[in-house]
């Protein structure tokens, strides 16, 4: 894979939502991507905000912020603000929950649909992988119908495990670079200068539960990379993790 970051300044900052039903685990992905460790999460109501610096992979050194918007069905038309002309959406399904599978189809299709989107790059995670009745990637694939996206829509589907970090970074990966292609981000700036679509990336908007880097931990619990973490778990809502 050759190099496609020298379009990215070393002081520049790719804004990245975060987005999926509740309970797909989302905000398991966006701490395991910052500290490397798993961390104990509770339910997002709003929002959480982090700016990481990628450390794996061919993604290394990038610095992404990352918007990871709260899931439950209220919420949901915010989805359209947050994803505004965003530089990439990341979006995170739980393998294992086959019964929400239509209604995560449902509100995917809405996002990439947006006008602002057209062109923005899609990394569909699909987690929980390390269950045993989570559903394979080429069946996830098929049930949210990417093929029936917008044709302006690059997307990849990552099987992973967010509580160990398991093809999270392989996902970023694609999300930044397409193996023998333009890079993503790059091709979406083109797109929407040519659309007319090139404005601030993230709207101004005032936090929610947006966190401190520092009291992150401290407010999602406890921190462990141990292996068999996942049997140990209190789990405090159905599908949380």
């Amino acid at each position: 894979m050759g190099n496609s970051f020298s379009n990215i300044s070393a002081f520049q900052s790719l804004h990245i939502v975060m987005l999926g039903l509740d309970s797909a685990g989302k905000t398991t992905v966006l701490y395991r991507l910052k500290f490397n460790e798993f961390v104990n999460t509770v339910p997002t109501i709003g929002f959480n905000t982090e700016k990481i610096k990628l450390s794996n992979g061919a993604a290394k050194g990038i610095s992404c912020h990352f918007w990871d918007v709260g899931g439950q069905e209220k919420l949901r038309p915010l989805w359209k603000s947050y994803s505004r002309c965003t530089d990439g959406i990341i979006y995170v399904v739980d393998s294992v929950d086959v019964d929400r599978l239509e209604e995560a189809k449902t509100e995917l299709h809405k996002v990439t649909k947006f006008a602002e989107n057209q062109g923005t790059p899609l990394l569909v995670i699909a987690n929980k992988q390390d269950l045993p009745r989570s559903l394979p990637v080429a069946d996830i694939e098929k049930q949210l119908a990417l093929n029936e996206l917008t044709p302006s829509t690059a997307y990849h589907v990552q099987p992973a495990c967010a509580i160990i970090g398991e093809g999270l970074h392989e996902g970023m990966d694609k999300l930044v670079n397409r193996e023998g292609a333009e890079p993503w981000f790059t091709a979406n700036e083109h797109y929407r200068k040519q659309q007319g679509l090139y404005q601030e990336t993230v709207p101004r908007q005032t936090p929610l539960t947006a966190l401190e880097p520092l009291n992150a931990v401290n407010h999602h619990g406890s921190v462990s990379s141990r292996p068999g973490i996942r049997d140990e778990l209190i789990i405090l809502e159905v599908g949380v993790i």
